[in-house]
């Protein structure tokens, strides 16, 4: 199976001061379809950062990356807006709504990126909230929504360009475990039913019986991985007994 994220001998250095400093030093890591992986580890170990370089928002200082089979270090930086634009969705612990547009407008800018046209667009937010159970709130502000609300309409906008990998900085960092929870399901789901490869990174301790795999980074390097056996999206079994959020 060829895996949707390849990292190898990944190193970012921050030219910071006299000396710089190195914050990922030769790193290796597969990210499979259907996989959910958590990274790990301790504030400044260099998890935001090696997910940022996942997602094309930073570039690395050398080593390999390869989203769905294209080498990105290297690429020009006026190349990467593109790649991400086709591959990757991101949810942020902070949601990233614009405040002054309505949930279905935030959707909606997604699919006006990839130059879907404005009715269908509508039509597609519309299905996109109905799925993350947000049918009834299309015409809300953020600044009525609920944090969990927040969260799972930031879910939608992230599938409202079908990526095959989503990228999630602390997502339930700002939750309550209930909240948390069905927002977890959400994303375990994207992965195990739809094929996703889900990257996660968090210190929520509530969520990791939901990870196929957990990657622990220390000191910009990787200290330890939990290695799962990866199989076809669609064979691998929920690890929870809640009943999974919808969404088709």
């Amino acid at each position: 199976m060829q895996s949707a994220i390849a990292v190898r001998e990944l190193t970012k250095k921050y030219d910071e001061g006299t000396s710089g400093t190195l914050a990922l030093r030769g790193v290796d890591v597969d990210v499979h379809p259907g996989e959910m992986l958590m990274l790990m580890g301790p504030s400044g170990s260099g998890k935001t950062t090696l997910l940022s370089i996942m997602g094309c928002i930073l570039t690395a200082t050398s080593g390999s990356v390869r989203i769905a089979g294209v080498e990105v270090v290297g690429l020009r930086e006026k190349e990467l807006p593109a790649l991400r634009l086709a591959h990757i969705g991101f949810v942020f612990q902070g949601f990233n709504l614009f405040p002054t547009l309505t949930a279905g407008e935030n959707v909606e800018l997604m699919l006006d990126l990839k130059g879907i046209s404005a009715a269908k667009a509508k039509r597609r937010a519309h299905e996109l909230l109905e799925q993350v159970g947000l049918g009834e709130k299309y015409a809300s502000f953020p600044a009525d929504l609920s944090g969990g609300q927040k969260q799972r309409v930031a879910i939608a906008r992230a599938l409202a360009g079908d990526p095959g990998i989503i990228l999630a900085d602390e997502p339930t960092a700002a939750l309550d475990s209930h909240t948390g929870r069905t927002v977890m399901e959400m994303m375990t789901e994207l992965a195990h039913q739809h094929g996703r490869a889900v990257v996660m990174v968090t210190h929520d301790s509530r969520v990791l019986h939901f990870a196929d795999r957990i990657v622990k980074i220390e000191d910009g390097a990787i200290a330890t991985q939990n290695e799962s056996e990866i199989v076809p999206a669609g064979l691998l079994a929920h690890n929870c007994s809640q009943t999974p959020v919808s969404l088709a």
